[in-house]
């Protein structure tokens, strides 16, 4: 996997690497790669293939909650293995397994993408017309998307984990979610997370903070 830099998605990580909205910001990452193999990707590559390949051999089909069905498509196991590898570069200190990661990639639609984009990024859609004018930040995104991995061609997966697994999610968070679109013909995969924190909480955190700092100070002086 190669990392892939391309100008249209960098005006949006401007503006979305730290949006203070008053009591909450919104943040949001967008980063494209390639699914080429490169430095230790084979090995690791292939090292989920054969995790993936242990869990089939050991696992039951009548099992309903099993991921079976769906791995036991070479074509499917592949596109598992980019998108976790994709986690890895993105995530180095990060371990992910291959088969509990199936549990968190759901595939979507553009239309699903929109409908949760329109809901929650309304208030940073706003800024963005009035910093930028002209195009709404979800038109630049789907320009600056489709440029990259032609989204007509795209596979939509949402990845939604559970907190303890979730390197995503930030202290403060309210709320985080995270896509990734992948293009088999290109391959190319392009993962977007978008988030809002409390600032209310994070300055709460300083707060303790700097109080813990204060009392360490005054016991310094003290003769105990």
């Amino acid at each position: 996997m190669k990392f892939l830099e391309y100008t249209p998605l960098d005006r949006i990580n401007d503006f979305l690497s730290e949006l203070n909205l008053g009591e909450r910001t919104i943040k949001g990452s967008l980063e494209a790669y390639s699914c080429k193999h490169t430095g230790t990707d084979k090995r690791l590559s292939l090292s989920l293939e054969n995790e993936i390949l242990d869990y089939l051999g050991k696992s039951s089909d009548n099992d309903s909650s099993s991921p079976v069905e769906f791995l036991l498509s070479r074509s499917s196991r592949k596109t598992l293995i980019y998108l976790v590898l994709t986690l890895y570069h993105m995530y180095p200190d990060y371990d992910f397994s291959a088969v509990k990661a199936h549990q968190f990639f759901t595939e979507e639609s553009w239309d699903t993408f929109k409908q949760i984009f329109d809901a929650y990024m309304l208030e940073a859609s706003k800024e963005w017309i009035e910093t930028y004018g002209g195009s709404s930040l979800l038109e630049t995104l789907y320009k600056a998307l489709d440029e990259v991995v032609k989204l007509s061609e795209c596979e939509i997966y949402s990845y939604n984990s559970d907190s303890d697994a979730d390197p995503f999610l930030e202290k403060g968070a309210i709320w985080s979610f995270s896509f990734f679109f992948y293009n088999r013909k290109l391959k190319r995969v392009v993962s977007f997370n978008f988030s809002c924190l409390s600032n209310l909480v994070a300055d709460g955190f300083l707060a303790e903070n700097l109080c813990y700092e204060e009392d360490g100070e005054i016991f310094d002086n003290m003769d105990i």
